[in-house]
């Protein structure tokens, strides 16, 4: 599959990339894809939620009432769940909520969302670029060209660019990355991806093991 490849201006180079097959242009698996999302967010929850069960709450320990004749049901503490301010039955508690995902798995759910983007038209593979310093309007100026100023974009070089990165930090709707922290939850919460010239080569070559 070839790709014409277009500058930061939004237009036109003349030349074409030559995309593997087999990683953009695949029929998208839906529940790899599913798996994949679902443990990225997975992992990004602290889990640091806790109630105080019946042993962790302050109050007296006093049997509040005589144990029969009140004709009501016997109670033997302040701290039980069933009065106000008791313990919480069965309350939240610290828990890790990361689990495995081979790896074959992730590379075919990248797969499988990097197609679903060539196959909608929402992937893009423009030049290099850099900035000589670090400046929020220029990369304004770079999504406006493109027609991607009022979408979300994605933005993937090929290797770390410090001032391309700083630039876009301020700008909420688009986030930079480079070709190694591409994730299968990036690429789908993005309206369009846009992928540089030189970050192709280590995309393929990743997602080809």
């Amino acid at each position: 599959m070839k790709v014409s490849v277009i500058d930061i201006k939004g237009k036109e180079t003349g030349r074409q990339v030559e995309l593997s097959d087999s990683i953009f242009a695949i029929e998208p698996n839906e529940h790899a894809i599913y798996l994949d999302v679902k443990q990225y967010l997975a992992n990004q929850r602290q889990g640091t939620h806790k109630s105080k069960q019946r042993a962790e709450i302050a109050g007296s320990t006093r049997k509040i009432k005589k144990q029969k004749g009140t004709g009501t049901a016997r109670a033997g503490s302040i701290k039980s769940p069933v009065f106000r301010g008791g313990g919480r039955i069965f309350g939240p508690v610290p828990r890790d909520y990361s689990f495995k995902l081979n790896k074959g798995q992730k590379r075919l759910a990248r797969k499988s969302a990097l197609s679903k983007k060539v196959a909608e038209g929402n992937f893009h593979v423009i030049e290099d670029f850099s900035f000589d310093a670090p400046k929020t309007k220029n990369f304004i100026e770079v999504l406006e060209s493109l027609g991607l100023d009022n979408k979300k974009s994605l933005f993937v070089l090929g290797g770390s660019n410090k001032n391309v990165y700083l630039s876009s930090r301020n700008f909420k709707g688009s986030e930079v990355v480079t070709n190694s922290e591409l994730s299968t939850y990036k690429i789908l919460n993005a309206n369009n991806v846009v992928v540089l010239e030189g970050s192709l080569e280590g995309i393929q070559e990743t997602l080809s093991k």
